[in-house]
């Protein structure tokens, strides 16, 4: 219980930008056309920031194919296959019971905060169960915080608030750059993502981002750990 509360206060200074973002979910929800219920049940179930806002930006434009809006969203979190991969030889020694709730949990933030453990003091599923849960409240609550001031922000990216989840994410990722190999491939990661974004459809440069940070990383660290 000691490492479940842990997760939780080392997950509260990163929840103050999960709010924004998804008190914005809840406010475009409603104005894309769904219900409250509907809104507040997305995030319930889906519990995907990125996933719901694309899901939510293609209702409100009148996409009702349910194929399309699947695999955009799927194309979307292809990260997670990386960010459980990185975990997979902790989360397999695991109950299947644990690893269901820790995959369906397993967030961008959650994920940043138990690596940041795990590298100071060893992997703990408590940990990064009590960091899980924690954002999952803190996400519902903030949704339904939207619904209920939806109507008197019709337009919440007119107040900035979207700038919020990048925002959380610097701040997750500056502590982490130690060294020539994670600050080489961020820089990596950011060029490619610039550029996809100029040049590819759609959300294609997210993937093409962990793709060429991913072998980046394998290629530096392999050349360092023949160098020692």
């Amino acid at each position: 219980m000691k490492d479940y509360w842990q997760g939780i206060r080392d997950s509260l200074p990163v929840m103050m930008g999960v709010v924004p973002f998804g008190i914005t979910c809840g406010v475009m929800g409603l104005t894309a056309g769904l219900t409250p219920v509907e809104t507040v049940s997305m995030s319930l179930l889906v519990f995907a920031g990125a996933a719901q806002f694309i899901s939510i930006t293609m209702l409100g434009a009148g996409i009702t194919g349910w194929g399309l809006i699947v695999f955009t969203t799927l194309l979307i979190n292809l990260r997670h296959l990386l960010m459980g991969a990185s975990l997979a030889p902790h989360l397999l020694k695991l109950p299947l019971t644990r690893q269901l709730l820790l995959a369906f949990t397993l967030t961008d933030e959650s994920y940043a905060v138990t690596v940041n453990r795990t590298t100071r003091a060893g992997y703990s599923a408590s940990y990064q169960i009590g960091s899980s849960v924690a954002f999952y409240i803190t996400w519902a609550i903030s949704t339904v915080l939207g619904v209920v001031v939806g109507r008197y922000i019709p337009d919440p990216l007119a107040w900035g608030l979207d700038f919020a989840m990048p925002a959380t994410f610097l701040a997750m990722l500056m502590p982490r750059l130690v060294n020539f190999v994670s600050v080489a491939v961020c820089g990596v990661a950011a060029i490619t993502a610039i550029i996809g974004a100029a040049y590819f459809p759609g959300k294609w440069y997210i993937i093409a981002a962990c793709v060429a940070a991913s072998i980046t990383g394998g290629i530096l660290e392999k050349e360092e750990k023949h160098a020692v």
